[in-house]
């Protein structure tokens, strides 16, 4: 596959190609800008490609790394046909300087070619300053709009400076900065330009509402009670984690992967960890593996007893004590946690080359305990639901995403399996030993949100039986490689090993330092496709952290599924995305 897309780019643009490299399984392929927007287009048209789902877009400021120009845009690529990912890097020309006071790097938007591109651009623009030419509406989407500069340049400070708001405008202390005081954004400036003020009404939905799930506000443009479109604004709650991350030692940004998708932190551990032994090339035990397993799928199932809960109390009033029962669940899945290490929320249980400390002696027995359990409670959900009336007249026939939709959004997750793609991570590209579990990936033709529902109920059974296999064959083993230039040695070897003092000594004084290169590993998380992606300097501090949120990109999907529906049904389909705000905004 590597050289048929080598010589199918070369063969229809001879000079597009600059360089291209494998490394640790990827392979990664430099476009001249000239060429980039017409090679998209090929990557994704030609018959033997089809890159059909563009998975992520971020920039990387190069300042410091020995390469020219300064900024680079990256495109993670995925083929659903062909289950094949690559990724194209397009250095962006550094700007003439007389084209403005303040000018940006440009390269040509593919929000054309792949419409998901809109909201990853407007990221890029906002973050690392880099202009997208053609784009639809290149706005800032994580800074307010009068924000100065862009935070993930390196020149850039961490933190710590001065942050003005409307009040101190005319405050004398402020009069020596000599930038601009920040002020709140204007309800009617900040809207799409396509939005009609003038012929239909525009309401403020959120940001502080309980039915958004955190703060997301949501511009929704009304005829009467239909949706004519709906815009939804994040930032909210930006925290800036691949900033930090870039600031860090790669062990020391663990626990904020708890922070990201707060319901799902054993996912996002996982998923940041499976990244880092990619880049060092790391063995993992066999017991490690089915550990993690164990461990991700309980809590995929935590993640969708909170969803189905909390969907429920939102959609129809009538059945909202089924919140109680969804949590009641989830807590005995936060007591297993607890149980193995001492969290039940921010775990922080995934190490890089293992798990922090052995499984209890208790866990087997109290694993088999909960599926008992859950058995019964998963048929008592769908007797209240399934065939429920108000349930289906909510849910059936609303919040519409057919695949082909999906897939141009970069929809993963229940949600492009609600409309019938079978795409799962687990199956098609399996990691931490998934090949060796027995289950079906649940679909649904209907793709809308009851779809989406049966979806994901038939995940908590899939789960629980991936759950079932792991634990039989989970055998005594080591918790941890046996790379001592990755994991701490064990302490009594300490006492008697020179060496093993040594690592020790560097790991933890240190850290360990990868080679020179680039990775980027996605996950199948409980909402999607969870990504991270590592470029590495050979220090012990990553040059550039990108962290791919699947409810920012399946976030995208709400205003195709809001339109001509009611306001009412806007509950419904944020609910059934599924978001976590945290995950949103980073």
């Amino acid at each position: 596959m590597t050289n048929k897309i080598i010589e199918k780019i070369q063969t229809a643009f001879p000079e597009s190609i600059t360089h291209y490299t494998e490394f640790r399984g990827e392979m990664t392929v430099e476009v001249n800008p000239t060429h980039w927007h017409d090679v998209a287009l090929l990557l994704r048209d030609d018959e033997e490609l089809e890159f059909n789902l563009l998975v992520d877009v971020y920039g990387t400021d190069r300042l410091k790394l020995p390469q020219s120009p300064r900024f680079a845009v990256n495109y993670e690529l995925y083929s659903i046909p062909k289950n094949q990912f690559l990724r194209v890097i397009v250095a962006t020309p550094d700007p003439a300087p007389s084209n403005s006071n303040t000018p940006l790097p440009e390269i040509q938007t593919v929000t054309d070619i792949w419409p998901t591109a809109n909201w990853l651009e407007r990221e890029t623009y906002d973050l690392m300053g880099l202009n997208f030419s053609g784009h639809p509406y290149l706005h800032r989407i994580m800074m307010p709009d009068n924000w100065v500069g862009h935070p993930l340049r390196k020149d850039y400070p961490l933190g710590g400076e001065p942050v003005n708001f409307e009040h101190d405008r005319d405050h004398p202390r402020f009069a020596h900065l000599g930038k601009p005081v920040m002020v709140g954004p204007s309800f009617l400036t900040d809207l799409p330009p396509e939005m009609d003020t003038e012929k239909h009404m525009v309401v403020n939905f959120g940001p502080h509402h309980p039915a958004t799930h955190g703060v997301l506000r949501l511009a929704v443009e009304l005829d009467g009670e239909k949706i004519v479109r709906v815009s939804p604004e994040t930032g909210y709650l930006h925290s800036g984690f691949e900033k930090t991350g870039e600031n860090k030692r790669y062990e020391k940004f663990i626990p904020y992967c708890d922070r990201l998708d707060y319901l799902s932190p054993m996912n996002n551990n996982l998923a940041y960890v499976l990244t880092v032994e990619k880049l060092l090339e790391v063995d993992i035990p066999e017991h490690v593996q089915m550990v993690r397993v164990i461990l991700a799928e309980l809590q995929r199932i935590a993640s969708h007893l909170a969803w189905l809960g909390t969907h429920v109390m939102d959609v129809s009033g009538m059945i909202h004590t089924l919140v109680m029962y969804t949590f009641q669940m989830r807590e005995r899945i936060l007591d297993l946690f607890e149980m193995v290490c001492g969290a039940r929320m921010t775990t922080s249980y995934f190490s890089v080359g293992g798990l922090r400390w052995p499984l209890p002696g208790a866990f087997q027995d109290g694993v088999k305990s909960f599926l008992a359990e859950l058995a019964g409670q998963l048929k008592d959900y769908h007797d209240m639901l399934t065939r429920n009336p108000v349930w289906l007249s909510r849910t059936q026939g609303i919040g519409y995403l057919p695949a082909d939709t999906a897939i141009a959004l970069g929809i993963t997750g229940p949600m492009l399996r609600g409309a019938g793609v079978p795409l799962d991570l687990r199956k098609v590209r399996p990691y931490c030993g998934y090949d060796q579990f027995y289950f079906d990936v649940p679909t649904s033709t209907t793709a809308d949100c009851y779809g989406r529902y049966l979806v994901r109920m038939e995940e908590m059974r899939q789960s629980m039986s991936i759950v079932e296999q792991a634990i039989a064959k989970l055998k005594p083993g080591p918790y941890r490689t046996a790379d001592r230039k990755v994991a701490l040695p064990p302490r009594p070897e300490i006492s008697t090993s020179m060496e093993s003092l040594i690592h020790h000594f560097k790991l933890v004084t240190e850290g360990y330092r990868p080679p020179v290169g680039q990775v980027y590993q996605v996950s199948e998380n409980p909402k999607g496709w969870l990504g991270f992606g590592l470029i590495s300097d050979g220090t012990a501090i990553p040059h550039r952290l990108r962290v791919r949120g699947p409810s920012f990109v399946n976030l995208q999907a709400t205003d195709p599924m809001s339109r001509g529906g009611f306001i009412a049904d806007l509950i419904t389909n944020i609910g059934s995305i599924d978001i976590v705000l945290g995950e949103v905004d980073r």
